[in-house]
């Protein structure tokens, strides 16, 4: 049993979902691994993580619109606007979705299904540098 980790830096343009399969599935391969677990980790407090399906760019909208409606920018309930009306909601958009994944590997590929994406979630406005820490264990 081994185990290795490393960042990856994800620029993101604003709110939205960016997916980083690729990128993950291509670390991961170069590991050399077969069998195990990766753990994703998202090292911030307006940004999160989620296995979404990846086939239909509506889904990412639909997405999108129900947060909007459920978190809105600007809403009086939240004091905490330091960085803007979307400082609170991006906060509590994280709280809502996932921080960190944690996907198996089988015969050295992710188990993710045929039209599931691992995808960075922006939460924030504006766009911004974020890190997420990958962590695999195995053999």
């Amino acid at each position: 049993m081994r185990q290795t980790q490393t960042c990856l830096v994800v620029t993101t343009a604003g709110r939205g979902l960016v997916e980083v399969t690729a990128r993950v599935d291509d670390w991961m391969r170069g590991t050399g691994m077969r069998t195990g677990l990766l753990t994703i980790f998202v090292r911030h407090t307006s940004a999160s993580l989620l296995i979404q399906e990846n086939a239909d760019p509506e889904v990412a909208r639909d997405l999108e619109r129900f947060l909007a409606r459920l978190v809105p920018d600007g809403d009086p309930l939240f004091e905490h606007v330091d960085e803007g009306a979307d400082d609170m909601p991006a906060h509590v958009r994280a709280a809502l979705t996932q921080t960190q994944l944690a996907i198996p590997l089988v015969d050295g590929r992710l188990a993710l299904g045929t039209w599931q994406g691992i995808y960075l979630y922006e939460h924030r406005r504006r766009g911004h540098r974020r890190e997420l820490v990958l962590h695999a264990i195995g053999d």
